[in-house]
């Protein structure tokens, strides 16, 4: 089971939008997470991740308690790989997200080669996912689907900031704040870039594709 099935969107909305996991199962193969773990996020990071993640300690992009809210839209939102890298300290789920297929493929055939003895599990469209592993020659074993949402689907969020919004499928984000932000990016008091990185911080498992948001931002402008 992952969160990110809770993605909300068309087939097309996912074009940029991969995840690739690393789960131990405990008592199983966890006997050296640590080190499988953290070798899985280097090889990521050789492939350019637009986001990575350690489940239990935090993402590449994350918030701070030493800052104020008066430097918030002018804080350094770049990534920091290296402390996601030399914080995994157990048993974990460790994620990379890309914005295209050819790093996917390319870092499954590493992954593939270094056998860590993990679970990798390739979140994204079923045909997306699917070629990916064949690219990288495997061919999967199992999917999981999402049905959707059901119930009073009526007082749901509106499509724009679901899109958005569950991007984060722990529920991080904010729908009156993505709110806040898509009509702030409408009315150019802030850039698509701002937006992105804003909601990035608050997905703490780092599966939030920055680069997705953009988009989503860009189109909402339109």
């Amino acid at each position: 089971m992952t969160n990110t099935l809770h993605r909300y969107g068309s087939g097309e909305s996912f074009k940029d939008d991969y995840i690739v996991f690393a789960i131990p199962a405990r008592g199983i193969n966890d006997k050296n997470a640590v080190e499988t773990q953290r070798r899985f996020l280097e090889i990521a990071r050789k492939y350019r991740p637009v986001n990575m993640g350690d489940a239990s300690h935090g993402a590449i992009f994350r918030s701070s308690k030493d800052l104020n809210p008066t430097v918030h839209w002018h804080r350094d939102s770049g990534p920091d790989f290296d402390t996601v890298v030399n914080g995994v300290s157990g048993p974990s789920t460790v994620a990379a997200v890309f914005d295209n297929a050819d790093s996917v493929v390319a870092f499954v055939k590493e992954l593939k080669e270094a056998d860590l003895g993990l679970s990798i599990n390739i979140s994204g469209a079923l045909d997306k996912a699917q070629e990916c592993a064949r690219r990288a020659g495997l061919e999967r074993h199992s999917v999981e689907y999402s049905l959707g949402f059901f119930g009073q689907t009526d007082r749901m969020a509106d499509r724009q900031t679901l899109e958005v919004a569950t991007m984060c499928g722990h529920g991080m984000l904010s729908f009156n704040l993505v709110r806040k932000l898509l009509d702030w990016v409408k009315q150019g008091r802030r850039s698509p870039e701002e937006a992105s990185a804003t909601l990035a911080r608050f997905c703490s498992c780092g599966v939030f594709n920055p680069t997705r948001a953009c988009r989503l931002f860009e189109d909402a402008k339109k």
